[in-house]
């Protein structure tokens, strides 16, 4: 009796010392299970913020003041042109003509250059100068010889003195970097283009003083 009793106390010990590891293991499962769901929530946190410029508008928006500069250097830069084009026909002065030439070159560069700008932007220029333009070009148009080189010369004064004038003020507030590029970028070859406009226009007035009326002795 006292040896049956013994083997069944071990035995009931031994199933205890299964069944104890059993249930452990399963709770290690478990445990390691919750570490896995956890790692894989952490890797996609909930509310996380987008990728910095992620959201962020595109850059085909453009400032007024922008769209405005764009505008006016678009219809300034074609009117140089074409007026260019009727100073090698119709002026007398050979200064004049080499001045129109000058026109025709830069400008073109710089138009075809603003070009480029507004179409990487999205923005498309002017197919025509405006009203204003087209009556100084109406005008120039109905001169001939020295009448034309003086108004042309005196045209190409002003108009110069107004584009460096915006031109400035693009390069140094416009909010648009290729603009303000742009902007300083030309703003030497139209101080260059008023400097010369100024000389031969100096030039004009001063051949005609000399070929005016000489005064009775």
């Amino acid at each position: 009796m006292s040896t049956r009793f013994q083997r069944s106390a071990v035995t009931a010990a031994v199933i205890a010392i299964f069944a104890l590891g059993a249930s452990a293991q399963q709770g290690t499962q478990q445990g390691t299970g919750a570490v896995v769901s956890g790692a894989g929530a952490s890797s996609a946190p909930a509310g996380a913020k987008p990728a910095k410029g992620a959201d962020q508008p595109t850059s085909g928006s453009m400032a007024q003041a922008d769209r405005q500069f764009v505008e006016k250097a678009a219809i300034g830069g074609m009117m140089e042109v074409q007026l260019g084009q009727l100073a090698q026909q119709k002026a007398a002065n050979a200064q004049v003509k080499q001045f129109g030439s000058r026109m025709l070159t830069d400008h073109g560069k710089s138009n075809d250059e603003l070009k480029q700008i507004a179409s990487a932007k999205g923005t498309q220029l002017p197919a025509s100068v405006d009203s204003k333009h087209m009556q100084d070009m109406q005008k120039l148009q109905s001169m001939q010889g020295a009448d034309f080189d003086r108004e042309y010369m005196r045209h190409m004064v002003a108009d110069h003195k107004k584009t460096i004038a915006e031109f400035q003020k693009q390069a140094k507030s416009g909010k648009d970097p290729d603009l303000k590029g742009f902007a300083s970028k030309t703003l030497p070859t139209l101080q260059e283009h008023l400097k010369l406009a100024q000389g031969v226009n100096e030039a004009l007035g001063a051949g005609n003083k000399a070929a005016g009326p000489k005064t009775p002795s």
